[in-house]
Protein backbone atom coordinates (compact mmCIF):
# COMPACT_ATOMS: atom_id res chain seq x y z
CA UNK A 1 0.00 0.00 0.00
CA UNK A 2 1.34 3.35 -0.86
CA UNK A 3 2.10 5.96 1.72
CA UNK A 4 -0.36 8.49 0.80
CA UNK A 5 -3.12 6.04 0.86
CA UNK A 6 -2.21 4.81 4.47
CA UNK A 7 -1.66 8.32 5.65
CA UNK A 8 -5.57 8.82 4.03
CA UNK A 9 -6.94 5.98 5.45
CA UNK A 10 -5.26 6.56 9.14
CA UNK A 11 -6.83 10.26 9.11
CA UNK A 12 -10.10 9.08 8.00
CA UNK A 13 -10.31 6.52 10.81
CA UNK A 14 -9.08 8.51 13.47
CA UNK A 15 -11.76 10.80 12.30
CA UNK A 16 -14.04 8.03 13.01
CA UNK A 17 -13.29 7.10 16.27
CA UNK A 18 -13.03 10.41 17.39
CA UNK A 19 -17.01 11.16 15.79
CA UNK A 20 -18.52 7.98 16.78
CA UNK A 21 -17.43 8.68 20.36
CA UNK A 22 -15.23 5.44 20.62
CA UNK A 23 -11.72 7.82 20.88
CA UNK A 24 -12.02 11.14 21.65
CA UNK A 25 -8.40 11.78 23.39
CA UNK A 26 -4.66 10.83 22.46
CA UNK A 27 -4.44 8.17 24.97
CA UNK A 28 -7.81 6.26 24.01
CA UNK A 29 -6.74 6.71 20.04
CA UNK A 30 -2.99 4.97 21.26
CA UNK A 31 -5.33 2.31 23.15
CA UNK A 32 -7.37 1.38 20.82
CA UNK A 33 -5.23 1.47 17.53
CA UNK A 34 -1.94 0.74 18.89
CA UNK A 35 -0.54 3.58 17.28
CA UNK A 36 1.98 5.68 18.85
CA UNK A 37 1.04 8.88 20.91
CA UNK A 38 2.99 11.11 18.20
CA UNK A 39 1.38 9.51 15.62
CA UNK A 40 -2.25 10.21 17.03
CA UNK A 41 -1.37 13.71 17.77
CA UNK A 42 -0.03 14.52 14.48
CA UNK A 43 -3.11 13.05 12.61
CA UNK A 44 -5.47 14.53 14.87
CA UNK A 45 -3.38 17.94 13.27
CA UNK A 46 -3.70 16.45 9.80
CA UNK A 47 -7.58 16.26 9.82
CA UNK A 48 -7.72 20.09 8.66
CA UNK A 49 -5.80 19.00 5.48
CA UNK A 50 -8.96 17.20 4.70
CA UNK A 51 -11.01 19.93 5.53
CA UNK A 52 -12.48 17.90 8.44
CA UNK A 53 -12.48 20.56 11.65
CA UNK A 54 -11.79 18.96 15.14
CA UNK A 55 -11.70 21.12 17.74
CA UNK A 56 -10.25 19.85 21.48
CA UNK A 57 -12.90 20.66 24.01
CA UNK A 58 -11.83 21.40 27.66
CA UNK A 59 -13.58 19.88 30.65
CA UNK A 60 -14.73 22.63 32.67
CA UNK A 61 -12.47 22.71 35.21
CA UNK A 62 -9.97 20.14 34.10
CA UNK A 63 -6.33 21.08 34.13
CA UNK A 64 -3.62 19.83 31.89
CA UNK A 65 -5.56 20.01 28.98
CA UNK A 66 -8.00 17.33 29.97
CA UNK A 67 -10.77 16.70 27.55
CA UNK A 68 -11.89 15.38 24.32
CA UNK A 69 -11.64 16.05 20.52
CA UNK A 70 -14.80 16.26 18.46
CA UNK A 71 -15.57 16.56 14.42
CA UNK A 72 -17.62 19.28 14.26
CA UNK A 73 -17.72 19.19 10.16
CA UNK A 74 -16.56 16.12 8.17
CA UNK A 75 -15.80 19.01 5.10
CA UNK A 76 -16.06 17.03 1.29
CA UNK A 77 -15.82 13.79 3.22
CA UNK A 78 -18.41 11.40 3.46
CA UNK A 79 -18.63 9.57 6.78
CA UNK A 80 -20.98 7.18 5.42
CA UNK A 81 -18.23 5.79 3.55
CA UNK A 82 -15.94 5.12 6.21
CA UNK A 83 -18.23 3.57 8.08
CA UNK A 84 -19.28 1.20 4.92
CA UNK A 85 -15.74 0.43 4.27
CA UNK A 86 -14.22 0.51 8.19
CA UNK A 87 -13.04 -3.36 7.69
CA UNK A 88 -10.94 -2.33 4.40
CA UNK A 89 -9.62 0.89 6.66
CA UNK A 90 -8.40 -1.80 9.28
CA UNK A 91 -7.07 -4.00 7.18
CA UNK A 92 -4.89 -1.31 5.05
CA UNK A 93 -3.47 0.07 8.15
CA UNK A 94 -3.54 -3.22 10.22
CA UNK A 95 -5.34 -1.83 12.87
CA UNK A 96 -7.64 -4.23 15.52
Amino acid sequence: MSKTKTSFYRRLYVAYLIDSGIASSVPALTEVTGMPRRTAQDTIAALADLDIVCEFEQEEGARNHAGRYRIRDWGAIDRGWIERNLQQVKAVLEYP
